[in-house]
């Protein structure tokens, strides 16, 4: 089995079910996991057998850049991209944490998970 991980991508988005949240925006951390078969060999040294990493940032990216009410949404929508692209993968797993969620108390972040199984 191999596993192939994006993790902590920052990037500052406008996701958030206030509107005020759409507005001014905050800080998400992103990890993306994905595991696969091995199919093929690696002595070839190319992406032909694996999931590219710059790939996986850009589908990030531009979900993130799509504001959402709720992050389950984003989530939602980078797995379904990641499967899309990729489809031999076995399982995969996004982790969205919105850091400083707006509450009344200090809260270092908020995290939702959505995960796949083939």
């Amino acid at each position: 089995m191999i596993k192939v991980a994006l993790e902590g991508v920052e990037i500052f988005a406008y996701h958030g079910f206030y509107p005020e949240e759409q507005k001014t925006g905050t800080k998400f951390l992103i990890d993306v996991h994905v595991s696969f078969e091995q199919n093929g060999s690696f002595k070839d040294d190319t992406l032909n057998h694996t999931v590219n990493y710059e790939e996986l940032y850009t589908i990030i990216k531009e979900e993130m850049a799509n504001t959402r009410k709720v992050i389950e949404t984003v989530a939602e929508a980078i797995l379904d991209r990641v499967k899309a692209t990729f489809s031999f993968i076995d399982a995969a797993e996004v982790v969205i944490k919105k850091q400083n969620p707006p509450f009344s108390g200090p809260i270092k972040q908020s995290v939702i998970s959505l995960s796949y199984q083939k």
